[in-house]
């Protein structure tokens, strides 16, 4: 059984930085491409950053010089290094990973941590 855990939220003040961390853990066979997501109150969930196995990085632009995304194969986990935080950033940010398990090496599944909510204040 393979779990994503998500961690590293709290409450901030704008201009404040925050690290957030997603473990995959579990029976795994090998990871592919992580990423995170945001979703505000009544708002759509929108993506924030992605990450390739081979470690080339990808950004929505909201986040953009701002949002450093790196990984830590060894560990099976993501980093996700939040600077110059806005209020605008406050979201429930869910982290995904694509996966082999060792039960299904040759199916890719995106597994989903709980969220973990950051809140920004002015």
């Amino acid at each position: 059984q393979v779990q994503v855990v998500e961690s590293g939220g709290g409450l901030v003040q704008a201009g404040g930085s925050l690290r957030l961390s997603c473990a995959a853990s579990g029976s795994i066979f090998s990871i592919n491409a992580m990423g995170w997501y945001r979703q505000a109150p009544g708002k759509q969930r929108e993506l924030v950053a992605t990450i390739t196995g081979g470690g080339t990085t990808n950004y929505a632009d909201s986040v953009k010089g701002r949002f450093t995304l790196s990984r830590d194969n060894a560990k099976n986990t993501t980093f996700l290094q939040i600077d110059s935080l806005k209020p605008e950033d406050t979201a429930v940010y869910y982290c995904n990973a694509d996966i082999r398990s060792t039960r299904l090496p040759m199916t890719i599944l995106r597994y989903w941590g709980q969220g973990t909510q950051v809140t920004v204040s002015s």
